[in-house]
Order: structure tokens, then sequence, then C-alpha cells
């Protein structure tokens, strides 16, 4: 069995950094917060599933086997994180003109397309909320036979009046939160109830609704997470994550209705990752925002740039988004790439292993298992991939070494083809006669079709550059 290595994290539960024990030795059970699918995910969103891969990564790199869960919501996410407004899948589908069990699995496609494009490894078990209904009603009832769940007009609320610690994870004040300030508050009995089961209206053309106990309707958001995490995590686990948004509603809630069932805690470690905002401030989708992958790649950025960008920030630390930086980080890789296509002659699989090896490696590992510190990680890379004592042949196995972390899919890409086609050469050539001529229209069309063939074009004081994207 691999020596399992010390990894220090930082547990939202306790607001401090820890060593990571799990529940049974060398194994970790984990749950992410997969994505409600009823448009695309922008690159804000994706900024969490990138900071979870990295962590799977550095659980493996310690020595773990991971069993890594995550959920689809396909239903029951308010247009509101508390229990007001439209069903977001019911909202897509009106949207669209589809019904909603295909906005679900177009936008499902869609986010699975975005993970592959940023490297993020799948989980094993990925559960759709829609298939784990029983699980969700079941829960429901046990919560409601223990007396932690009442009816209202509009369904089945959890009391959080009953849970003591309930304001302790998030550190909420409760008693002076306002009434309707954080969800409204209609019938409930107190602001930060919130609901396990919502009744289908009367005369209400739902496309996604279900016969329970309590007539037909639908599961609340919050029940669906602990539901499917529990049935194939068990009732406590090692780790949970999400995007700090999560903290104060979903993630309050989950443990409240979780540890109101079992009695046990729910999960030992909590990780969430910081907001990628702009300037205007926090990406959301309900601002219209559409700053997609796809978007990035049109504009002539490799997925990959983008995935290097967020390494170079830590996932608990805030990073705001602008094209400079961007740009800046493309410019970073793509020197990488450059220095390992020189050493493409060179055989890594026959470096000699030596001390300085080992030290790098030690360095690496030390800053990626702190808490995964991805930007110190970074600087050591870049001052072996300079350190002249060492061979091309050994910084290239470090190099592909921790990319198995970094996930930039380095040996894949530094093996690319470098050598551009006649007809690409052809259009950049005529890009610049167009440009020469102030024919700007000409210009962006060529540019456009040097794009779509898979190549980036740069503006250079010697004219247009193109390379493999």
């Amino acid at each position: 069995m691999e020596t399992i290595k010390d990894f220090h994290l930082f547990n939202t539960l306790s607001r401090s950094k820890e060593l990571f024990v799990p529940i049974s030795p060398g194994q970790v059970k984990l749950y992410t917060c997969g994505p409600t699918v009823y448009h695309y995910a922008h690159i804000g969103n994706l900024r969490t599933y990138v900071f979870e891969d990295l962590l799977v990564r550095a659980l493996k790199l310690a020595g773990y086997s991971v069993l890594h869960v995550m959920n689809i919501t396909d239903v029951g996410h308010l247009v509101s994180d508390g229990d007001d407004g439209e069903d977001k899948m019911e909202k897509g589908a009106r949207r669209e003109g589809k019904s909603a069990w295909d906005i679900a699995k177009f936008y499902t496609e869609a986010f699975f397309s975005d993970m592959d494009k940023l490297n993020i490894q799948r989980p094993q078990i990925i559960p759709k909320a829609t298939e784990h209904i029983p699980e969700m009603i079941a829960m429901v009832e046990a919560l409601e036979k223990k007396g932690f769940a009442y009816r209202t007009s509009d369904g089945i609320y959890y009391d959080t009046s009953k849970f003591p610690a309930y304001a302790n994870f998030a550190k909420l004040d409760v008693e002076n939160l306002e009434a309707g300030k954080r969800v409204a508050v209609g019938d409930k009995r107190s602001s930060t109830d919130f609901a396990l089961w919502k009744f289908s209206t009367a005369g209400e053309q739902r496309q996604m609704e279900w016969n329970s106990p309590w007539g037909k309707g639908f599961p609340g958001w919050h029940i669906e997470c602990s539901a499917m995490s529990m049935k194939y995590l068990g009732e406590s686990f090692d780790l949970h994550c999400g995007g700090i948004d999560h903290i104060p509603v979903h993630h309050t809630n989950e443990i409240a209705q979780s540890e109101a069932t079992t009695g046990k805690r729910f999960v030992n470690y909590w990780m969430h990752g910081e907001f990628l905002t702009e300037d205007a401030g926090k990406m959301s989708k309900s601002k219209g925002d559409t700053l997609t992958v796809s978007h990035l790649e049109k504009l002539g950025y490799h997925p990959m740039d983008y995935r290097f960008l967020l390494l170079q920030a830590h996932y608990r630390t805030n990073l705001t988004f602008h094209y400079e930086g961007l740009k800046a980080a493309q410019s970073g890789l793509n020197g990488i790439l450059q220095r390992l296509r020189e050493w493409k002659n060179e055989d890594e699989k026959a470096a000699v292993e030596t001390p300085e090896m080992a030290a790098y490696r030690k360095r690496f590992t030390s800053a990626i298992l702190d808490d995964l510190n991805s930007p110190q990680a970074l600087a050591d890379f870049f001052v072996m991939l300079k350190d002249a004592a060492l061979s091309g042949a050994q910084r290239k196995k470090l190099a592909f070494e921790f990319d198995q972390v970094f996930g930039l899919r380095l040996e894949e890409r530094a093996k690319e083809e470098l050598l551009i086609p006649a007809n690409v050469q052809a259009m950049a050539l005529a890009r610049d006669a167009a440009r020469a001529a102030k024919n700007w229209a000409e210009s962006d069309r060529l540019r456009n079709e040097l794009l779509a063939l898979g190549f980036r074009v740069d503006d250079t004081p010697k004219g247009t550059k193109v390379s493999k994207g």
C-alpha cells in the first residue's frame, strides 16, 4: 500500500487549516455540488469545478483512492436560492420553447463538453435529481416523523428552530435576520425555514412533478444533495465542496436536514472555492452573462489558457477576470510548451534520477498538499524549467509528472505538430494585405476563418502570427 502523505486543507467547518484524516484509512469519499442544467455554465461557474479537480488530483498525489460523487440538478432549483420564484428548468424550457427534459439533456451535455475541454476528470458517480425522487421523499418522510418538518400552503418545510446548531456552519445571526431578506417568508414559521417538498399549484402546467404522500409536487433543491450524497457515500463521509455562495443557504440546509435525519455528523471537511468576478462584480447567469469556454475559444484562446489562469490564483482568493490577464496566461503557457518542444528529442523516460529531481518533487508536493497552493507550485515549476543543472530530459520528466496535478495537458500539447499548413500561411499573408489596405472587414473574416481552423491569431509588428491553438 502506498504511503499516505500529510495533506492540510482549510475546513470551512472550523474556519482553520487542518490535517486531513479520512474516516477509512487510504480512502476518501467526496461529494461536490454539480450544475443546475438550465443554461450554459459560464467561466465563473467552472472555476469551482477546476478547483475541485485540483483537489481530486492532490488527494491522489497524497496517496489516497477517491470515490467522487457529483450530482446533476435537473429539477427543484428555483430562480431564488430560497423558496420563491420559478423552477429554473421550467424557466429554461419556456425560454427556448423546448421540454424541460430536453433542456436538461442539452445543457448536461454542454456542461460535460466544457469539463472535457478544461481537462476536468469526471466523477465516478453522477446522479441526476430526477432519478432519485424516491430517496428524497423517504428523507422528507423521516424528517416529518421526527418532528423537523411541517406543512404550509405550498409545501413541506424544514423547521430550523428544531435544530439548535442551524446557524453554526455559516455563522448566521438568525435572531436578527430580517424576515424576507434572505428568503420569502409566506406562511413559514421562520425566514430560515426551507422547502423540502413543493406542491404543484392547481392549474399549473408543470413538466416535472411526481406523486408523493403529500400530493403531486417536486423536491426542494437542498434535499436533493443530502439524499444523493448519503445514498452513494453513506450517512457520514469525508469531504463536501462547492462555491462560497453555498455556505449560508444550500450547505447550511444540507447539514441541518441530514444530521436531523441520521443523528450523526454529516461531513467532516468542507471546502469552498472563491468567486471569479468581473470588474462589475460576481458573474451570474441571472445577469445574462454568457462568458463561456466556447466564447473564449472563438476569441483564439485554448481552454488550457483559462485553466492556467485559474491555477495562478489560490482557490480561496477572489480572482477578477479580464482579458489582459488571460492573454498573459496564454503567453506564459505557450512559453512552457515552446520550451518542452525544444526538448522534443530528449527521452524523459531515460532521465537519470538525481537528488535535485527529488528536491523539486518534494517542493512541489509540499505546496500542493498545503491547502492546494497552486501559485507556489507553479513558481517552483518555473524555477525547475529554467534550472540548467538538470538535463532537458529530466526537466521534461518532472514537468509531465507535475502536470498530473496541474492538468494542463502538457505532454499531449507539446507533441502537437508545429508546422503551419501552406493554406493557413496563405490566409495569414492575405490578412496582412487586407490590414495594409485597411480592409478591416476582410481582415476580420480571415481571422475568424483561422480561428475556426483551430489556429491562434496574434498581431505582431511583423504581421499576422498564427500558431496552433
